[in-house]
């Protein structure tokens, strides 16, 4: 009878103990998000967060025919019309570095001009 007892209170010690492992596991992990995500924040604090080409800054009706002439002669990137009052942007890409959008900007260049490259903003 005593080897009865024994068998819950083991079981019920094993549960207690897996219950607390798997709290501490999770408070682990979401101290190691918490930690990733202030990196990303810092990172995007010092070196800004990429960069877009802009290919038109102005009236929306001229936005929008730059916009679909882009997307005719280059479908595969990603275009962006953008409200500021008073005037519409027509942007180009989610470029990470400079570098990047400088390289689209030259082949862009041939068919669109006064083209520039921009800093996304925050």
């Amino acid at each position: 009878m005593k080897n009865n007892i024994k068998l819950p209170v083991l079981i019920f010690f094993l549960i207690a103990i897996s219950i607390d492992f798997c709290a501490q596991n999770q408070t682990n992990e979401s101290a190691e998000i918490k930690n990733i995500i202030a990196k990303k924040r810092d990172y995007n604090e010092r070196y800004g967060y990429g960069f877009r080409i802009q290919l038109y800054n102005g009236n929306e009706q001229k936005s929008r025919k730059i916009r679909a002439r882009f997307r005719a002669e280059f479908p595969g990137y990603i275009t962006k019309l953008v409200y500021k009052s008073p005037e519409w942007k027509v942007q180009v890409g989610n470029y990470k570095t400079k570098l990047e959008a400088d390289k689209d900007l030259l082949i862009f260049r041939e068919k669109f001009s006064g083209i520039i490259v921009i800093p996304m903003g925050k």
